[in-house]
């Protein structure tokens, strides 16, 4: 007996998204008080992000998103089983040598599953995706710029959201 070859066994690349502004990991969270919710009655604490740097990057990854869309002539979000590669790039510190490779390994350039976090709200809020949950593989890297193939030659990311093959029910 044999069956139909299954044409589609490769993950297709889907979005290309590019974003350039400082990549900002999102997950610290600090203590701000209480609230009163008048419905209940009942006090919640209020807790707020550290970083002042995520709003702005997922705007900007949010923005990017929705150009990338339009580009790609996406008009509704991308659902089933994705798959994620992103070059972050971030800021070389001044004291790092010239002439030779570094890596992004101190406190100042993020955590990488903290800058993941930040980075696929971003692109959630942008309806490229139709919920982040649905990336189920990630690949992620920090560099410097011009220190990998695929950095930027500034802060920022490269974003490819892949759909993988099979059925997604």
């Amino acid at each position: 007996m044999t069956t139909a070859p299954d044409t589609h066994t490769e993950r297709e690349l889907r979005l290309t998204i590019t974003v350039h502004g400082r990549p900002a990991p999102q997950g610290s969270k600090k203590y701000a008080g209480h609230r009163l919710n008048s419905a209940s009655g009942r006090r919640s604490a209020v807790l707020v992000e550290q970083s002042k740097r995520v709003k702005p990057w997922r705007a900007l990854v949010t923005r990017a998103a929705m150009e990338a869309m339009l580009d790609h002539r996406l008009t509704v979000p991308l659902d089933g089983p994705l798959e994620a590669d992103i070059v972050f790039t971030v800021l070389k510190p001044v004291s790092a040598p010239k002439r030779r490779r570094t890596w992004p390994t101190t406190r100042h350039s993020g955590d990488v599953d903290k800058l993941i976090r930040s980075t696929f709200d971003g692109i959630a809020d942008a309806q490229a995706v139709a919920d982040d949950s649905r990336i189920i593989a990630v690949t992620a890297r920090k560099t410097f710029p011009g220190e990998h193939p695929e950095a930027l030659d500034q802060p920022g990311a490269i974003i490819r959201l892949y759909t993988l093959p099979g059925d997604p029910r």
